[in-house]
């Protein structure tokens, strides 16, 4: 009896032992767009390696270590809230009435809980706000200010809104509205209008940029999270897929995690970051096919942008309809691997 109960334990120890072992994975994204060569200098390129880069190494130290994926995805995610190049956080866009308007999610694969927050102005890391919503609250989104007075409550880091002021994006939305006051009609006349804009926004060169991140954690957990700045010079409250989730993030320890980036509102019509989950379950188990079926939905329907997804073997994958997206991952190497351009090979990158 004795040699049994030690055999089971042993069995037991051997089994634990093996799961505490098991590769970890972080794959990340800063946004999908017009990212060609040529259009950036090699000191913006710079700027997007080491940025995504550092992005990776926080959610690897948080994996390394036997932290949760949930966590992982955070400490990723709160890097690029703080680099300004990236429309999150301190880089959000701005609102038609000059405002930064922030909208965040998260999802944990282990057992389904999500909390997403949309239109906050004031809290630093909105990643952080909506983790809060989803172990805090009974919900799954609060917005505006009553999302701000909860996450206030419950410890999150609350700034002045200047604190979110960029020049670089203040610009953009400058550029943008001078844009909008030529648009022509059927006849080629100029007028003043925003009618087009609402039925096809991406005629414009617009900052959809998004960032996101997914993980698998030793203990075979995935997550997801995604936070946003929204679209250049939005109104009306406009809220895109980011804080949606099933449209912007998703994460089920049964088959993926998804971050999604680009034309919100198409990627909430096509249900896309559930879409590649009901798509790998039920059609390919493979996250490169279910991630370019969900991203030609979204295509169809005049949509662009692209997905990130990691799977719950360690799977993952980038597919996309832009021409670009800032993108990486990293494993249990600790070598962050990254990339821009459409085609271009994910590799580890130093400015040396």
């Amino acid at each position: 009896m004795k040699k049994t109960l030690l055999a089971l334990g042993l069995g037991l120890a051997l089994s634990v032992t093996a799961m505490a072992a098991q590769d970890f994975r972080l794959v990340i994204h800063g946004g999908a767009g017009n990212i060609v060569e040529g259009r950036f200098t090699p000191e913006e390129e710079k700027a997007y390696h080491e940025g995504l880069q550092a992005a990776l190494k926080a959610g690897y130290d948080v994996l390394a270590k036997g932290g949760t994926s949930v966590d992982a995805v955070k400490a990723a995610i709160n890097q690029m809230e703080l680099n300004p190049i990236f429309n999150a956080g301190r880089g959000a866009v701005f609102t038609n009435e000059g405002k930064n308007e922030l909208d965040a999610s998260i999802m944990d694969g282990k057992d389904l809980t999500a909390g997403a927050v949309a239109g906050v102005t004031n809290v630093k890391h909105p990643i952080n706000c909506a983790d809060l919503v989803r172990t805090k609250s009974p919900h799954v989104m609060m917005v505006t200010q009553g999302a701000e007075k909860f996450c206030a409550q419950n410890g999150a880091e609350i700034v002045d809104p200047k604190w979110f002021f960029t020049q670089h994006r203040y610009d953009q939305l400058k550029k943008a509205q001078e844009k909008e006051q030529i648009v022509l009609d059927h006849d080629g006349a100029k007028k003043t209008s925003n009618a087009e804009l609402y039925i096809d926004p991406l005629m414009y060169d617009y900052k959809y940029g998004t960032v996101g991140a997914v993980a698998l954690d030793k203990h075979g957990n995935l997550a997801a999270a995604t936070s946003t700045g929204g679209m250049t010079n939005k109104r009306f409250g406009r809220v895109g897929d980011s804080p949606i989730v099933g449209a912007g993030t998703y994460a089920n320890n049964q088959t993926v995690a998804v971050s999604a980036t680009g034309s919100g509102e198409m990627f909430i019509r096509t249900s896309a970051a559930h879409n590649v989950h009901t798509l790998y379950k039920y059609v390919s188990q493979d996250v490169q096919k279910a991630g370019d079926a969900a991203i030609k939905e979204v295509g169809e329907i005049g949509g662009s942008g692209g997905l990130i997804i990691l799977d719950a073997k360690g799977n993952y994958a980038f597919p996309m309809n832009s021409k670009g997206m800032h993108r990486g991952t990293i494993g249990p190497d600790g070598k962050p691997m990254t990339a821009m351009y459409g085609t271009e090979k994910l590799r580890h990158y130093s400015s040396k």
